[in-house]
């Protein structure tokens, strides 16, 4: 595996992912639009027990979510950069880190909610793409679907 490390805007945070994401989505939801002031968001699932901060610490931010479970933004401090969250459903125990964030992002498997994407955002012809969400045993490979069990306690 390809280390992947990452940082803040202002490089007060740093972290690395010590082992292989589960997966990588790139999310076209209004919301998430929303949050990031753009046409989309990236975000790497990774186990948050692979996640090392190496230094800083990060705000953590509660905000409302699409599905009413909420969801909890770690920012930067200082430039107030999304590292990564946290959704209601695995809560604390997986982080989505927001791909921008990392030094050398990996691509997106699933392109998701494309029936809310901005029509100039175009996806390369042959990648997976779903008008809303997905279903992780489907999309998931078999590694991340035992990652997941495992973490989960299942």
């Amino acid at each position: 595996m390809t280390q992947l490390t990452g940082h803040c805007a202002c490089g007060a945070i740093e972290f690395e992912l010590t082992d292989t994401p589960l997966f990588v989505h790139c999310c076209h939801c209004t919301w998430c639009q929303r949050e990031t002031g753009s046409a989309f968001a990236t975000n790497v699932l990774i186990e948050s027990s692979c996640l090392h901060l190496n230094q800083g610490e990060t705000e953590a931010t509660p905000i409302p979510s699409n599905s009413g479970h909420g969801q909890i933004i770690h920012r930067c401090p200082a430039c107030k950069t999304a590292v990564w969250s946290h959704y209601g459903g695995a809560g604390e125990k997986m982080s989505f880190v927001r791909g921008g964030t990392l030094t050398s992002p990996p691509d997106p498997d699933i392109h998701i909610f494309t029936s809310t994407k901005r029509p100039w955002v175009v996806i390369p012809e042959g990648v997976v793409q779903t008008s809303e969400y997905y279903d992780p045993r489907k999309e998931w490979s078999e590694n991340a679907q035992l990652r997941w069990r495992q973490m989960m306690g299942k």
